[in-house]
């Protein structure tokens, strides 16, 4: 019997240009367009835009909105700003991650929240059991682009009617504005580790929005070029870097957007205790040879274990293996040489800063 898989509201336009199609949660993303190492570089030195519309986007209304979402995530969520997004985690009770996510506050009885599961949702009615907020799945009504790359403000800038060269890092217009003829809500956020903003849109103003913007330039990529950006971006990604109820945040040093010293989400005490001392930490590899090893290769440091490799890639801009890995906190620091598992034997390795592209992450913040 076959599975039907749910196709994204810029399905069509993306087959035009010859996409290739993967799933992953019973929704076809788009993978590459031809050739993902080009793609890859479009968004490094360009633009590029990505459907990656099945993220599951959901719609916290009520009193208890933000208390809701402060509550779930691990980042202060009641203070954000009307406009303003949030990145963190959010943990079970024994502070291990169930999923990560962002949180965009319209006002204070009004968010959307962004995490990868439908499976999430269940998650959040038990935590927020109790709280006057009413949360709705948008998923299928709220496709969604990123346009990322260098060339991402002077693009949008061109077809946008709001002042979008003054819109800060992790902001959005809480109003749609128009970009070219359609109606969109605008933010400057992404999973690229360069400059680049979120499009979100009607359904039925999909097609025009994506011609909008590949009309001025932007170039079409797929998840095998999300892969190598995010690699080298210290970007982590479910399933692969951390999973549900078996990884900490600590493990995907994450420690920047947990709170231990105000609210009270769910993990908290857990994590007052893990933050104490946390036993793994996670760092990029730089692996020699030209042999990319398999997600999960374990570490080694003179054959007794380190960590595991959790994802590898060769990468583009830096034309070398490497890779995002949990290591044992002793194993961590920069410099230290360690084994990886390659084939039937291992190869060389060295700990290099997270992320090995641009650590200072100014680009994204440019």
């Amino acid at each position: 019997m076959s599975t039907e898989f749910v196709h994204t509201a810029f399905n069509t336009v993306q087959r035009e240009l010859g996409c290739e199609f993967m799933d992953w949660e019973g929704w076809l993303w788009p993978n590459h367009f031809g050739d993902p190492v080009a793609e890859h570089r479009a968004v490094r030195e360009g633009v590029g835009v990505w459907d990656e519309s099945p993220l599951r986007k959901w719609d916290f209304r009520g009193p208890d909105a933000l208390t809701a979402a402060d509550r779930i995530f691990t980042n202060d969520m009641l203070g954000l700003a009307p406009g303003q997004v949030r990145y963190a985690p959010f943990c079970d009770e024994d502070g291990k991650m169930v999923g990560d996510g962002t949180v965009f506050k319209f006002d204070d009885e009004h968010a959307w929240v962004i995490t990868a599961l439908d499976s999430d949702l269940a998650h959040f009615e038990r935590v927020a059991n109790g709280l006057d907020v009413v949360m709705a799945p948008i998923t299928a009504t709220l496709p969604h682009v990123q346009l990322q790359g260098p060339r991402s403000r002077e693009l949008l800038a061109s077809v946008c009617d709001a002042d979008v060269r003054s819109l800060g890092y992790f902001r959005f217009f809480p109003e749609a504005v128009q970009v070219g003829d359609v109606p969109a809500w605008v933010s400057r956020t992404g999973y690229s580790g360069e400059l680049g903003y979120e499009l979100f849109c009607g359904p039925d103003d999909a097609a025009e929005l994506w011609g909008t913007l590949t009309g001025e330039g932007a170039v079409a990529y797929g998840l095998a070029a999300v892969e190598t950006l995010r690699i080298e971006s210290g970007l982590i990604f479910i399933g692969y870097d951390y999973f549900q109820h078996e990884t900490g945040p600590f493990d995907m040093s994450l420690g920047k957007v947990i709170r231990l010293d105000t609210g009270d989400f769910k993990g908290k005490p857990a994590l007052v205790q893990a933050g104490k001392s946390p036993p793994r930490r996670m760092v990029t590899l730089a692996v020699e040879g030209a042999e990319v090893p398999e997600y999960g290769a374990a570490v080694t440091s003179d054959g007794e274990p380190a960590g595991t490799l959790t994802s590898p890639c060769e990468s583009p801009t830096l034309g070398r293996v490497i890779g995002l890995a949990v290591l044992e906190t002793r194993f961590a620091e920069l410099g230290t040489r360690l084994e990886v598992a390659v084939g039937a034997g291992t190869t060389a390795s060295t700990v290099e800063p997270l992320p090995i592209y641009d650590p200072e992450k100014r680009r994204p913040r440019s």
